[in-house]
């Protein structure tokens, strides 16, 4: 465990070190803390090990030698960043985590490496206290809604990036095909509106790949998740608040006989069910249309981040969940040699601009440059470093692309506090009595879930089969025990 500044006189010190050396050993554990490090302490320097999820980018490890150094200076603490690819990241989290790899700062989500799930079982370390002693500055500055909402059983386990409140699915265009084939983008809403123009992209861009996905793909149906990717879910629109198995929905049905009539046609590449991340195919330009979840002004982000012009329109309305409540949040490991730092470090990097933006964009005059005190353009080097904001802190504290509105983070503010909220909202599922029939669940998605949602198999084959299989594994069971908690909630809720 860390510690922080404390006044000594030259021969305590002395005799500190002393100690400190002859018994050949790090931090002092019992030591007591006061909030805040300074540069020039007697404390030996923290390294802190960030796992976190995107494309590992090549000049990641540059980037945080540039840092630790202004970290070292704020908290004497440096930073190792570790990153997973989007498809491998949960599996390879659960492998890490059980091996015990060291590890201070975690990347969770519900969608990825489930972060209520984890957060029962002990991955992560509750942070009531650490919050009220190391982060007051943080709980000044995030939107109170999402500390609230992240709670698991009433504690908080980890800390929220500050940035869109509610989840809203879009479809993104290559603006380039867009225009260059005359897309009524506006009226473009339904999976089903999207098949002319696919069409037309498939017969006259063969280079193209005119529908963009990668395993992670679900069709959008009105259904909040018990448990994101996982067959169970509750209408948006509810008055019974009936948990079903979304495969058996007609609107999930509808969606996969139409990704497979897509898949057939050529629109989704082949490797649909098994490709880890499209940030390859975005980085060339090559592809015509995909699903995303957006953010006010999201289009100038994708633009700049991709440099060339993106643009969408919405595919879903603008809904508050516990997905997108909890959508990007940094944990601190439960084994973490160093919890008091860490917190200290998410501290400072969701209220200190200089560092959330190193953090995003990189080194100044290297990968960007500044335009004005708010606005910032990327520079070519900045292929080589483009992070995924939304999973790196408090969104609102970063510079502003050269086409975004002065306001960025009113609208911000405007769109969250407009988002309507799931039924559903802040119920998190306890799995605890069907640990057993969800492991068995959790494998059959495995089995299943990508080659039906991608449209890479036959809906009238492997629908039945899936369903039946879930079936066998006990989905049912689990189905029973989360109606009852659901009940309770509502109960208790006035729901």
């Amino acid at each position: 465990m860390s510690k922080n500044k404390r006044s000594f006189s030259f021969v305590l010190a002395t005799l500190m070190a002393l100690v400190l050396v002859l018994s050949a050993c790090g931090g002092n554990k019992n030591a007591d803390s006061n909030s805040g490090s300074a540069a020039g302490n007697s404390e030996e320097t923290v390294n802190l090990i960030w796992y976190t999820i995107g494309t590992p980018q090549k000049d990641v490890d540059r980037v945080m030698e540039e840092v630790s150094k202004y970290t070292k200076e704020k908290i004497n603490a440096t930073i190792t960043m570790k990153m997973i690819d989007w498809g491998d990241y949960t599996q390879k989290m659960q492998v890490n985590v059980a091996s015990g790899e060291p590890m201070d700062i975690v990347f969770t989500s519900a969608g990825g490496f489930d972060y209520v799930q984890n957060a029962r079982k002990g991955a992560f370390l509750e942070l009531d206290e650490l919050l009220e002693k190391y982060g007051q500055d943080l709980k000044n500055t995030i939107d109170p809604a999402f500390l609230e909402g992240s709670k698991v059983d009433g504690h908080n386990y980890g800390i929220p990036a500050n940035k869109e409140l509610p989840q809203q699915e879009v479809w993104r265009f290559n603006k380039a095909l867009a225009d260059k084939y005359n897309v009524d983008i506006p009226s473009i809403r339904t999976l089903e509106s999207l098949e002319p123009i696919l069409k037309t992209v498939k017969e006259n861009e063969p280079g193209v790949t005119p529908f963009a996905m990668d395993k992670n793909y679900v069709p959008y149906v009105p259904y909040d998740y018990i448990i994101q990717n996982l067959p169970m879910a509750v209408k948006l629109d509810t008055t019974d608040y009936k948990i079903v198995n979304i495969l058996e929905t007609p609107e999930m049905q509808e969606a996969l006989d139409l990704m497979h009539k897509y898949y057939k046609a050529g629109y989704v590449a082949p490797e649909a069910a098994t490709t880890g991340s499209t940030s390859d195919l975005m980085t060339s330009g090559q592809w015509f249309l995909d699903r995303a979840q957006t953010q006010p002004l999201a289009d100038n982000l994708w633009s700049a981040s991709y440099g060339y012009p993106v643009v969408s329109t919405p595919a879903s309305d603008a809904i508050i969940t516990n997905t997108s409540v909890q959508g990007s949040i940094m944990a601190i490991s439960a084994n973490s040699e160093h919890p008091e730092k860490a917190m200290e470090f998410l501290n400072l990097l969701n209220t200190d601009p200089v560092l959330r933006n190193m953090v995003d964009s990189g080194i100044e005059g290297v990968h960007y440059n500044k335009l004005d005190d708010t606005h910032y353009e990327n520079l070519a080097e900045s292929k080589n470093y483009d992070m995924p904001s939304y999973s790196l802190g408090n969104n609102m504290l970063l510079y502003l692309n050269p086409n975004d509105a002065d306001d960025k983070w009113e609208q911000f503010k405007k769109f969250n506090a407009e988002g309507v909220n799931s039924p559903i909202l802040s119920f998190n599922f306890d799995s605890t009595k069907v640990a057993t029939e969800m492991a068995a669940v959790q494998n059959v998605k495995e089995q299943f879930w990508s080659s039906l949602m991608t449209g890479t198999v036959d809906p009238a084959d492997y629908l039945p089969k899936a369903i039946e299989k879930f079936k066998e594994a006990g989905l049912d069971k689990v189905i029973a025990e989360a109606q009852a908690q659901l009940d309770a909630w509502r109960a208790a809720n006035n729901q």
